[in-house]
């Protein structure tokens, strides 16, 4: 998945959550399953499955279950984005990219959640799985980082379950899109939220390559909603998406 994972754990007392040791160990299993996923479906590491499916050497049947399950999930995305979000169409084969890494960060937050933590948030540099939230009543803000000016955010959203963004941010170029069969972006940053990560992370895939157009298949979509940043700078985001309200000024 080439980036850092980091959780963040809010511990409340009222909810009667698991002892810290408990916490570390379901850590430890949630760490284990990012790099299992990271050795399975790396398409930098040669030996792995979906290397060796890409060289016809080994048959998704054959492959480690979790493959068939992205590629299930890949479908769904497909006819989801109307077609932008095509991991088939890549250069050099079947490439899934796009949406495993949303999938795994959610299986993450599973593993932690299933153990009884109420309040965390896994960030998949950029891919967010959240439950619960910082403290009792309060969703999750999260900060946007401007694709432009880098120095600063393009917004803050309040987030109560995924939330995906899509752009040039890490790894430079390199969103391809599938009616042009080249890469190019139309948006500098796409970012979906939605209750299903792995769903989100295709979508926002999908949206910064088909652009204005793309707004057309979020709305089509039930629960998500979305945000973009214009090459130019300027901003756009469906009716739902939730923009945090500015925090009060701190009395002396």
């Amino acid at each position: 998945m080439g980036t850092v994972v980091v959780f963040d754990i809010y511990p409340d007392p009222e909810a009667g959550v698991p002892d810290q040791q408990t916490i570390y160990r379901h850590l430890a299993k949630a760490r284990a399953l990012l790099q299992r996923a990271d050795f399975t479906f790396s398409l930098w590491k040669p030996n792995s499955p979906m290397s060796q499916i890409r060289r016809g050497e080994l048959d998704v049947a054959s492959a480690p279950a979790e493959i068939a399950a992205v590629l299930e999930l890949c479908a769904e995305a497909m006819a989801a984005t109307k077609g932008w979000f095509d991991p088939y169409a890549l250069p050099g084969g079947l490439d899934p990219t796009g949406l495993v890494k949303g999938w795994a960060t959610q299986k993450a937050l599973d593993v932690l959640t299933g153990a009884g933590v109420a309040n965390v948030m896994v960030n998949a540099g950029g891919d967010i799985a959240t439950a619960g939230g910082p403290a009792p009543g309060q969703p999750w803000r999260i900060g946007i980082q401007h694709p432009v000016d880098k120095s600063g955010l393009a917004v803050v959203v309040e987030v109560t379950a995924m939330i995906a963004t899509s752009g040039t941010y890490e790894r430079g170029a390199h969103l391809f899109n599938p009616r042009e069969s080249r890469l190019a972006t139309r948006f500098a940053s796409a970012s979906v939220t939605g209750p299903d990560l792995a769903l989100a992370d295709a979508a926002a895939t999908a949206l910064a390559v088909a652009g204005e157009e793309g707004f057309d298949f979020i709305e089509t979509l039930d629960g998500y909603e979305a945000f973009v940043v214009r090459n130019d700078g300027s901003t756009r985001s469906s009716p739902g998406f939730r923009l945090a309200p500015p925090e009060a000024p701190q009395a002396d």
